[in-house]
């Protein structure tokens, strides 16, 4: 995904905003499924997944790309710590949120306006362009989320289809750069189908190992929110065949 021109946002919708708005201390206080995180530090860090395109822009420009956009998944565990720390001070600097998120907002239309898609950032994956660096962001935000919605009952702030379909795709990709190989079809419909494993390639017809699910319980066995052997328990994905087992591949970030 690079492009010359102005480089398409990553989705903070309204929705999102409104959500967070309307959040009490007590909810802010709920525990979540990242560690010891709660809801607070978890609204920080979705803003701070969106300042770090700022950041990154203030630094020098690469001389040339050096990654590409599918190395940014596995790169992400090397930064954990550095990312906890920064996300406890930014929850503890923003005591309000939303105007928090409403100035990362405004910042993100700016830098957007003023930077090509085409501008090298140095990422922690190596020197991508804004536009695919954009990508990465989008993933953040769905992922998040749908950690937000998990730990706060009844909130249910709607996903982007496009975002959706941006983060389920990437993370298929990945799996099939982490496993390539023709013998093993997953299916995340409506957005992605890709060919991975090794062992031999079907050519015609239906594939003897075929892995099927929706895309939310996708992005949460790729990033390790929900184990493979819970979600055949509980029918969330479907298997067939010998090489269809994917629980030493998952998750593929986190």
């Amino acid at each position: 995904m690079r492009v010359a021109g102005r480089p398409r946002a990553p989705h903070m919708s309204l929705k999102r905003r409104e959500g967070v708005r309307g959040l009490t201390d007590e909810q802010l206080a709920l525990p979540t499924r990242l560690g010891d995180w709660t809801v607070r530090e978890l609204v920080a860090h979705i803003g701070m997944a969106v300042t770090a395109i700022g950041r990154a822009l203030e630094q020098p420009e690469p001389a040339r790309p050096d990654a590409v956009l599918l190395d940014w998944p596995f790169a992400t565990a090397a930064s954990s710590s550095a990312i906890d720390g920064f996300t406890r001070r930014l929850a503890a600097e923003h005591t309000d949120l939303d105007a928090y998120l409403g100035g990362v907002e405004k910042d993100l239309a700016r830098q957007l306006d003023e930077h090509p898609g085409a501008r090298l950032l140095a990422t922690n994956a190596g020197a991508l362009p804004l536009a695919d660096y954009l990508v990465t962001r989008t993933v953040e935000l769905v992922v998040h989320t749908d950690d937000l919605n998990a730990a706060v009952p009844g909130l249910e702030v709607p996903f982007e289809r496009q975002a959706l379909a941006a983060c389920t795709r990437l993370l298929a990709d990945a799996l099939a750069v982490k496993a390539p190989g023709g013998s093993t079809e997953v299916r995340v419909p409506p957005y992605a189908v890709v060919q991975c494993v090794e062992g031999p390639r079907h050519t015609r017809g239906t594939p003897p190992n075929v892995v099927e699910t929706d895309p939310l319980t996708w992005i949460r066995l790729a990033t390790g929110r929900l184990a493979w052997k819970d979600a055949l328990e509980e029918a969330r994905v479907s298997a067939s065949g010998e090489r269809a087992d994917l629980s030493g591949l998952l998750p593929l970030m986190r």
